[in-house]
This record gives C-alpha cells, sequence and structure tokens, in this order.
C-alpha cells in the first residue's frame, strides 16, 4: 500500500468519525492519539487546525515515503524489558519503536534483523509477527 495515500486517508477518517459522534451529540472530553493518531488527536482537540493537520500529515506520509524499502516492523507479545534484552544482538539495527501495552512491544529497524527476531522468536513459540510496512517508524 503507497502511505502516502494510506496515512492522509486514515487521518482523514479519524478526524471524521470523531465529528459523527459530535453530531449524534457524543461529546469530546479527551483524546489520545499514537503515531498518525496525534495528529488526527490535536485536531479533534481544538490545538491544531485540520489545514494545518492536513499539511502535517502530508508532508509526514511524505518523508515515510523516502524511507521505504529500508526497514520493517514488528509486534512482540512480551514485556518492554524482556524486548530490550531480546534486540540486544542486534543493537544499532532494532530498537523499540513503542510499547503499546504491559505486554506488547513494538520493534522496528533493518528489516532483515527484524525478520531474524520474528523467525526466532517464533521459533521459541512466541506470537511474534512482522507488521506489513517496509520502513522503520517509530525507530
Amino acid at each position: 500500500a503507497r502511505v502516502d495515500v494510506v496515512q492522509p486517508v486514515l487521518w482523514a477518517v479519524m478526524v471524521s468519525l470523531a465529528e459523527v459522534w459530535r453530531s449524534f451529540g457524543v461529546p469530546v472530553d479527551g483524546v489520545v492519539g499514537h503515531s498518525q493518531g496525534e495528529v488526527a488527536a490535536a485536531c479533534v482537540a481544538g490545538g491544531l487546525s485540520l489545514d494545518d493537520g492536513a499539511r502535517v500529515v502530508a508532508l509526514r506520509s511524505r518523508a515515510v515515503g523516502v524511507l521505504a524499502g529500508r526497514g520493517g516492523m514488528a509486534s512482540v507479545p512480551l514485556p518492554v524489558d524482556v524486548v530490550r534484552e531480546r534486540i540486544a544482538p542486534w543493537t544499532g539495527r532494532l530498537s523499540v519503536a513503542a510499547v503499546n501495552g504491559p505486554s506488547v512491544t513494538v520493534v522496528s529497524g533493518d528489516a532483515d534483523a527484524v525478520t531474524a527476531l520474528v523467525d526466532e522468536l517464533v521459533g521459541e513459540g512466541v506470537r511474534a509477527r512482522s507488521v506489513e510496512v517496509d520502513y522503520a517508524s517509530h525507530s
């Protein structure tokens, strides 16, 4: 999928959904976002105009597009401390990209290193999986 198209569309859907909820009388009392969702949350909260949000998303997706083909990401169902230990053999090639929960950590970095880590973990019965992107976000 083309990140320069997908990311702006996802942002537009996020912002639009908030407006749909508002139109049904559901107030927005607080917002939280991660990654692309941070830009949508800033718009929904009124901290960023829709025009500025669209600009940020377009520029960000263009930058990510330049990085396409240079990396990868994986979701690892292990605590971040364990993941940090597990990626140590790939220091400089892998990093913790996000901590999505107590036992959900995202890793990003060189595509070959991501594949090697996932293969190693799956071989041990860990349900790690590659994220279907060819860039290393949040690294």
